[in-house]
């Protein structure tokens, strides 16, 4: 995960930034049919968060590592953000979406990691 994990740092430093909440690092890399070798999910408290958590992830990429994601979908409603960075996946959610779609459950194969929330 070594080439990831500048990407990982930084990315968890900028949902930190907005105040998103309980991070998972789902490391998928053992998983053959995973679509990218690791997803970072969080969560914010409105959609008004979650759009900005999504931004400060996107700005701070760009200005810190100089990388733009490939894509990225969500923003209409804001209740679930996905920013596509290649190898990585960042999940940004309202804790209902979160919990329905339940990422952490559909990939328990993979190692998960747990990042404490900042008070």
């Amino acid at each position: 995960m070594q080439h990831t994990s500048n990407l990982t740092s930084q990315i968890i430093e900028a949902i930190q930034n907005k105040k998103g909440q309980k991070i998972s690092l789902i490391d998928l890399q053992e998983i053959e049919s995973a679509p990218a070798s690791e997803f970072i999910v969080c969560q914010g408290n409105s959609t008004s968060q979650v759009s900005a958590i999504a931004d400060s992830i996107r700005e701070e990429l760009q200005k810190n590592i100089g990388i733009k994601p490939y894509n990225y979908d969500g923003y209409r409603n804001s209740q679930w953000i996905v920013i596509d960075y290649g190898n990585v996946l960042v999940h940004v959610f309202l804790p209902d979406y979160r919990e329905f779609y339940n990422l952490e459950d559909l990939w328990s194969d993979a190692k998960i990691t747990r990042i404490p929330d900042l008070n």
